[in-house]
């Protein structure tokens, strides 16, 4: 039972926030639901569909519990890129953080991008751009492995199919200031970071998640390079607390991945 470990190991830090008891509350109505499920769930003022219970309450406990993306700004309406926005909860945060914002959402598996469109519809979020395309460095397309909750990737080892792709780099020329860029995007980060390295000027906030893929270059050193090149502060963390990784290589018993971190980057 995931959320009975999960209690058992950070009790504190599930009960001391609203947000952290409302995870609580989702681990004991959710957490024993069947994976990889289409599902309907709700929390607060919120109804969503979602493809798996495990993944929403993961994404649950990092994006509102966690608060991972919470920035400052004095722009009532912050411009704001979503690239993974995967069914909408980083969505439903950063409008809920700011209503005005305006968000282009990025998403490249074709059904995870209608769910986001109709989770957006059922909770009347406006003001939001939908590119059910994947984030990459030209508009020829790319190959990519579907999963069933949110793990789909240039690097999957499922059968591959041809998606649609738009480069990120002319969407950020497209705009004079952008307050916020998430990069979630499943491996094909270190392609599309390098491709914009030259055109990241003008955004203040910067949140990349980083994967290594097994038997694959790791290239953390190129991403960070592209962080302090355009003069980020920033800070890494990750989810992963591996014991004995001289041994233990692998993610959660992942079989392709043996490496995620959160980089966060900003401007002083």
């Amino acid at each position: 039972m995931y959320w009975l470990r999960y209690l058992l190991k950070e009790p504190y830090n599930s009960l001391h926030t609203p947000a952290g008891r409302e995870f609580v509350g989702l681990l004991f109505k959710y957490g024993n639901s069947p994976r990889h499920k289409r599902t309907q769930v709700s929390f607060g003022k919120y109804q969503l569909t979602v493809p798996d219970t495990m993944s929403f309450l993961w994404q649950h406990k990092e994006i509102f519990a966690d608060e991972f993306y919470h920035f400052e700004t004095p722009n009532p309406a912050p411009v704001i890129f979503d690239c993974g926005a995967n069914v909408g909860m980083s969505v439903l945060y950063f409008k809920k953080l700011y209503p005005q914002a305006s968000i282009t959402a990025f998403e490249a598996e074709p059904e995870i991008a209608a769910l986001l469109r109709k989770n957006l519809a059922e909770n009347a979020i406006g003001d939001v751009e939908v590119v059910d395309k994947a984030v990459w460095t030209d508009e020829e397309g790319i190959w990519f492995g579907s999963e069933s909750a949110d793990s789909s990737s240039i690097y999957s080892t499922s059968a591959k199919k041809k998606i649609a792709s738009v480069r990120l780099r002319d969407y950020l020329l497209a705009k004079k200031h952008i307050d916020f860029l998430k990069i979630d995007i499943e491996g094909a980060e270190k392609e599309v970071l390098n491709d914009c390295q030259d055109h990241l000027q003008h955004v203040q906030n910067l949140f990349v998640e980083f994967h290594s893929y097994v038997n694959n270059p790791q290239d953390l050193a190129a991403v960070i390079a592209v962080f302090e090149k355009n003069g980020f502060r920033y800070y890494i963390d990750t989810n992963q607390h591996r014991t004995k990784p001289f041994t233990n290589h692998r993610y959660r018993g992942n079989e392709i991945m043996d490496l995620q971190l959160n980089i966060f980057g900003w401007r002083e």
